[in-house]
């Protein structure tokens, strides 16, 4: 059923036309989340608060609520308080988001779509961060906390790793947990969303052996810097200036390359080191700013390298 009234569809905004009404009302009922009697605030428009909160992350709840009803002044919105959003996000409890993110996951990406493929294949990067998140007695108790030599500081944090179109920078998949894994473990988590028809950027702390060799036995390739000090075995130089090597069992080509960043600070070149499959094309040749090689692949082709 959909929401009539003060909460009609288009009544909380351009959230409405990306995640409509209707799909909403389903991944509730899909979940058993639908409230059981009519309330201040349904299990629907707390949804879409909750996607709100992501748009708006420095606001607290009050503040992301004015946001969403600005312009429903005078139609009679329930005047609700901080501990009345809190109580209605615990309700509605987190299944009916993952639900909706498996539904709108994706690449989002046309095969015409500009800056989103390379010789047929999708463009894609995984990367970690860690995001800081209340310091409740529950979180605490769960994750943690930095410890020092001096005293326990700052929020409780989780890590989070997530598979990303480049073109579009859509998220395409996402894990997140305890910061005491490490970002490789999370981004195993990753692997179920790569397939063949996608190239991977993986910067040095994802580019270990074990984890090459697990996105290889997706069908995926990849493009990996490595640290500079490992030194993979020299098997074969190619004209082109690269190598074949093999790292972990994985055989790869090696490509040595500098890279000049221009900024407004000025310019910094660095020397990478960057692996993929041998069976990878190369790239054209491009003069200027973030040049390399001739057989440099996409990845290079950013004003910002692989970190």
């Amino acid at each position: 059923m959909v929401a009539g009234g003060v909460f009609a569809p288009g009544h909380l905004g351009e959230l409405t036309r990306i995640v409509p009404f209707e799909m909403a009302g389903a991944v509730l009922a899909g979940c058993g989340a639908v409230q059981q009697r009519v309330r201040k605030l349904p299990a629907r428009v707390v949804v879409y608060l909750l996607l709100a909160a992501a748009l708006f992350e420095p606001a607290g709840y009050p503040a992301v609520w004015r946001k969403l009803t600005g312009a429903l002044e005078g139609l009679g919105v329930a005047k609700v308080t901080a501990a009345a959003l809190w109580q209605a996000r615990t309700r509605l409890g987190p299944a009916p988001l993952q639900a909706l993110f498996d539904l709108l996951r994706g690449p989002a990406a046309a095969p015409r779509t500009s800056g989103s493929w390379w010789h047929g294949l999708l463009v894609c990067a995984i990367d970690g961060t860690v995001l800081d998140v209340p310091d409740t007695p529950g979180h605490r108790a769960r994750l943690g906390k930095q410890d020092n030599q001096y005293a326990t500081a700052g929020y409780p944090q989780i890590r989070l790793a997530a598979l990303v179109a480049c073109g579009t920078r859509a998220i395409i998949d996402a894990v997140f947990g305890p910061t005491a894994a490490g970002e490789p473990a999370y981004v195993t988590g990753l692997l179920r969303s790569l397939h063949q028809g996608m190239i991977v950027l993986l910067d040095r702390g994802l580019s270990g052996n074990a984890l090459l060799a697990a996105v290889t036995g997706t069908g995926a390739d990849f493009l990996a810097r490595l640290s500079a000090s490992r030194k993979p075995p020299v098997l074969r130089r190619l004209p082109d200036g690269s190598f074949l090597s093999v790292l972990g069992g994985v055989k790869v080509r090696i490509i040595e390359c500098q890279i000049t960043i221009a900024t407004t600070a000025g310019t910094q070149t660095g020397t990478y080191r960057l692996a993929t499959p041998p069976s990878l094309p190369p790239a054209p040749t491009r003069t200027g700013p973030a040049s390399a090689s001739p057989s440099r692949p996409p990845a290079t082709r950013s004003s910002r390298p692989p970190a």
